[in-house]
Formats: C-alpha cells, sequence, structure tokens
C-alpha cells in the first residue's frame, strides 16, 4: 500500500476531524469501556495550533485519509482546542526540553498498514531538525503497543480524565531523537 504525507491546512479541519471521531470510537472500545470511551472525547481531538504551526501531518492513500498526527515545540503535551485544562502554549527550551508527538489518529480502515508508523518517523525527523534532542507523548491504551514497538518507553502512568467515577488512564512516554 502506498502513501502520501503532506502537512495540514486549515482546509483540511472537516476531513481530520470526522477521522479523529471514528478512530477514537473504533480504537478505543477495545481497551476501554463506553464511559471511558466518550469521556476520552473530553481530551481527545485536534489542537488547531499545530496546523497554524504548521506541524501536524497528513498520510493519505489516494484520495482517501488514512492517518494524521502532528509534533510540537508548545508545552502542551495533549488535548484538544476543547480541552483547555491540559493547554499551555508555551514555547518549550530545545536544550533541556522534549517536542511533543501530538494527535495520531489512525483511520481503522487502515489500521496496522503502517501509517502510525510513518507519522512517528515524519514528526521525529522534524523534532531533530528543529534542534529537539527527545519528543514525548501521551499514549492512550490503544496507542502504546505502537509507541513501545516504535522505542518508546514509559515515563509514568496517570488518569489522563476522570469524572463522576469513571477514569480515562493514560501513558506518558518518551524517545530520544
Amino acid at each position: 500500500m502506498t502513501f502520501t504525507h503532506r502537512l495540514a491546512t486549515e482546509a483540511d479541519l472537516p476531513a481530520i476531524r470526522a477521522l479523529m471521531d471514528i478512530a477514537i470510537d473504533e480504537h478505543l472500545k477495545a481497551f476501554l469501556d463506553p464511559a471511558q470511551v466518550e469521556l476520552s472525547k473530553s481530551i481527545m481531538g485536534l489542537d488547531t495550533q499545530l496546523i497554524a504551526d504548521r506541524t501536524y501531518f497528513l498520510v493519505e492513500q489516494g484520495a482517501r485519509l488514512a492517518g494524521c498526527g502532528g509534533w510540537s515545540r508548545r508545552a502542551t503535551l495533549y488535548g484538544g482546542d476543547h480541552s483547555t485544562a491540559q493547554r499551555n502554549a508555551a514555547l518549550l527550551d530545545i536544550a533541556t526540553d522534549a517536542a511533543r508527538v501530538r494527535a495520531m489518529y489512525t483511520h481503522p480502515d487502515f489500521a496496522r498498514r503502517g501509517v502510525g508508523r510513518l507519522i512517528l518517523r515524519l514528526c521525529e525527523g522534524a523534532a531533530r531538525e528543529a534542534g529537539f534532542r527527545s519528543v514525548e507523548l501521551m499514549a492512550t491504551m490503544s496507542g502504546e503497543p505502537l509507541y513501545k514497538a516504535a522505542g518508546y518507553q514509559q515515563i509514568e502512568r496517570i488518569i489522563a480524565a476522570s469524572r463522576d467515577g469513571v477514569e480515562v488512564p493514560g501513558v506518558r512516554m518518551g524517545k530520544p531523537v
């Protein structure tokens, strides 16, 4: 299967949001119960700052969007535009901080076909070219196996969201680049 990639633009927002919705629903249900999947939507999703910063990649097969994901030189580790509690637009210090790999999603039709690994390579390469020596990310339970296979190490396990007795676990992971 041949994939192409490019940087996302504001015109891609509807397609990105649609892909994220289906990816969250489909990929998380094997790891979380329905209440946890719903709560996940309160913290997951698109951070349009990544598109404005031109650090958000789209992976396509022909005219189909197969996946998306990006990296950031900003302090926010995870969360979409609507999840303001996790947001911090401060710029990272390339001498001491790890760049962030953010908002990675693969359309279920393209799962296990190399889309996630391609996005990771693009993000890691761009962060390295920008001067960063390491990257960090917040893994969902469905993403953790991919990141482990790609050489990421666990930094800490957290509760990424909690409401009304429902908790969504996450794993902060990192890797040198």
